[in-house]
């Protein structure tokens, strides 16, 4: 594979460098300010800002979410896309590091955008909300927003540092059963319980969940079970949350709930609906070649990265509808030790930490320096197709 001039490398290593406390003064002002799924408005106006003074030709409303936005320096292809979230999670702020994804996305961005090299191209910068519920980079995958793009980068903060992030397919279902209300006392038979099919139903799950596969669960909540405790209650609704290490096992789960919640209506005389609540997660594709590239360069600051564990599963996330499109990678930059997990109070402090700091700039140099490989090999980009293609 052809290799990628030194200098050019070390040029954008220097913009990163150069930019280290104003991309650290972005994570720490969208860590101090968390914002959530489809309100990131402040965030979204912060980092579409600094992309516009730097000469990026930005879109906002994008995918007709207000919060999401495109930048764009260059023209035409290639064209390589550097990621940006920056929704938090509410109650916990920024538990998941998206305040790390956002300032590297766009250190990257704007250090590709600084350094002349010849080639033609373009880099495209994505704002992307609502990552942990709602799904906007799946909103903007089927606006169009990637049509036109050869790869797509990014990192995410995490408790390993693994090159590859093993994340599953997930969506989540509404399940309402409707029965007949009556007296429980005073009339009693003619009464059909619809929380008790929902809870009949709860059962059913548990015993299938003993036979799933590896990477498949469903995890359900009662969100309506009646109005008093002296009604049968004649409607109750449950929200499923189904999960699988592929999308085609997640439609296979997805049949399964419905057979169960069927089944469950013509046993206990109640009807049942069953709907789709959520944009669905595709499970994400690796791009080896490109995430070899990344681990590399990472390594140059003293960074390894390692495999993921076998059979560990590390959620889901809407850069798997990306990778369905296009060569994506996605690795997990650890910022806090292996003994502690994210969606914690106390990763959203590792977040505004030391090491977080020093793990932003190395990730921002290793995005800039992928996105660069993409842009500048055309074998590089031919072999990242073939691997996508072939997944």
């Amino acid at each position: 594979m052809a290799l990628i001039r030194d200098d050019v490398h070390l040029a954008l290593r220097a913009e990163v460098a150069a930019r280290a406390d104003a991309l650290w003064d972005v994570a720490l002002r969208l860590h101090a300010d968390p914002e959530y799924a489809f309100a990131e408005h402040r965030a979204a106006a912060l980092l579409s800002g600094e992309l516009e003074r730097a000469g990026f030709a930005v879109e906002r409303g994008v995918a007709g979410m207000p919060t999401a936005f495109t930048g764009r320096s260059g023209r035409g292809r290639p064209t390589v896309a550097l990621l940006m979230e920056y929704d938090a999670l509410p109650g916990l702020g920024h538990a998941c590091g998206h305040n790390l994804i956002a300032a590297a996305g766009l250190g990257a961005a704007l250090a590709v955008a600084a350094v002349p090299a010849p080639a033609a191209g373009s880099v495209l910068a994505v704002g992307t909300p609502a990552e942990e519920g709602g799904g906007g980079k799946a909103l903007e995958v089927e606006a169009g927003v990637f049509d036109d793009v050869d790869a797509a980068l990014m990192f995410h903060p995490g408790v390993y540092s693994w090159a590859r992030a093993p994340l599953t397919a997930q969506v989540q279902y509404r399940v309402a059963f409707h029965g007949r209300a009556a007296h429980p006392t005073g009339n009693p038979t003619e009464g059909v319980d619809a929380l008790a099919a929902l809870v009949e139903l709860f059962n059913v799950l548990s015993a299938l969940g003993r036979r799933l596969p590896e990477g498949s669960h469903v995890q359900g909540i009662v969100t309506h079970g009646g109005t008093a405790t002296n009604i049968v209650p004649e409607f109750a609704e449950g929200r499923f949350g189904l999960r699988a290490a592929t999308t085609e096992a997640l439609e296979e789960l997805t049949e399964r709930l419905r057979v169960c919640a069927d089944g469950v209506a013509r046993a206990t005389g109640t009807t049942a609906e069953v709907e789709r609540a959520t944009v669905r997660y595709e499970h994400f594709r690796d791009s080896e070649v490109l995430s070899e590239r990344f681990a590399a360069h990472l390594a140059r600051a003293g960074i390894p990265l390692s495999p993921p564990a076998p059979g560990v599963y590390l959620g889901s996330s809407d850069i798997g509808n990306v990778s369905t499109r296009v060569p994506a990678i996605h690795p997990f930059v650890a910022i806090t030790g292996e003994d502690g997990s994210d969606h914690t109070p106390e990763f959203a402090a590792a977040a505004a930490s030391p090491r977080a700091r020093a793990v932003l700039v190395a990730a921002a140099e290793a995005l800039a320096c992928t996105a660069a490989d993409v842009l500048l090999s055309e074998e590089l980009r031919e072999e990242a197709w073939a691997g996508h293609r072939a997944a």
